[in-house]
């Protein structure tokens, strides 16, 4: 009397319901075979650059450190770099925290 009766509806297609999964994956795919080439890939080419220049560091190398600091490297070591910031004043920096190797003669 008051409760309606319920019917059930045809069921889709088999045939058309596989490639209809493959077709709604695909957009998620080609976003991230994108996001791979736009982001992910220059961010590991940058990283395998920097960590080369870390590795080729050398005392009397002039080079800028994370915070701005220009310097001439005084001592080289697994961990910290010593750098000559004036005659007489040495800072310890980290390796990693070294941003770019100067042209020689940048820094008077």
């Amino acid at each position: 009397m008051f409760i309606s009766n319920a019917y059930a509806q045809a069921a889709p297609a088999a045939a058309a319901s596989g490639s209809s999964q493959l077709m709604s994956l695909l957009p998620l795919v080609l976003m991230f075979v994108v996001l791979y080439f736009i982001m992910i890939r220059p961010q590991m080419k940058r990283q395998k650059e920097h960590k080369a220049m870390i590795d080729a560091l050398a005392k009397g190398d002039e080079v800028v450190a994370g915070g701005g600091l220009l310097g001439k490297v005084a001592k080289v070591g697994d961990v910290y770099v010593s750098l000559e910031v004036s005659s007489g004043v040495e800072v310890q920096v980290q390796r990693a925290s070294v941003v770019q190797i100067l042209p020689k003669g940048t820094i008077k």
